[in-house]
């Protein structure tokens, strides 16, 4: 929380069973109390429940939801990329306007950014981002999420957040239909 210099830093362990559990294991805590309660758990917990209750397909980058607007090529890391706008179709929580940007040779997201259109919180004024991709034994995975938001009551808020050590486990449809060939 630049406002305030207040700040947190969180190292956790994330389990994700599809398709609807999302449980968090915290490993290491520094900073202020505050960001802990009020900006960190809050986060989660909105992660979680997003998770839980929500439709993946209702935020989906699909024609249903988005308008795309193919802008050219560029380049992020070293790698072509095909630039696409964004535009949701209806403004509901989830949906942003911005950009995606695509692999040229595997068609994989690489990066999205722009703003959500619609806050998730009467508190949260605006929430721009930018999230990074990675691939992880065939599947196209957050790396790095850096996000901005305006909140009423703490100001400007700044969370960055890192995945790493990704470990992929097949689920209980793959591993049997591995153990019948």
């Amino acid at each position: 929380m630049p406002d305030s210099a207040q700040h947190g830093e969180l190292e956790l362990e994330r389990h994700y069973t599809a398709p609807r559990t999302l449980t968090f294991k915290a490993l290491h805590y520094i900073g202020d109390g505050f960001v802990k309660t009020n900006v960190i758990a809050r986060l989660l917990q909105s992660e979680v429940d997003h998770v839980q209750k929500d439709d993946p397909s209702s935020t989906a980058l699909v024609p249903e939801n988005y308008k795309f607007t193919h802008k050219g090529t560029a380049q992020i890391d070293g790698r072509t990329v095909h630039v696409y706008q964004v535009k949701p179709r209806k403004k509901r929580p989830g949906l942003f306007k911005g950009h995606i940007y695509l692999d040229a040779f595997t068609g994989s997201l690489v990066r999205a950014e722009g703003r959500i259109v619609k806050s998730p919180s009467l508190f949260v004024k605006r929430i721009d981002f930018v999230q990074d991709y990675t691939n992880v034994a065939g599947f196209t995975l957050p790396a790095h999420m850096h996000t901005e938001a305006k909140a009423a009551l703490v100001g400007r808020t700044v969370v960055d957040i890192v995945n790493r050590d990704y470990q992929p486990v097949p689920g209980a449809e793959t591993s049997a239909a591995a153990g019948a060939d």
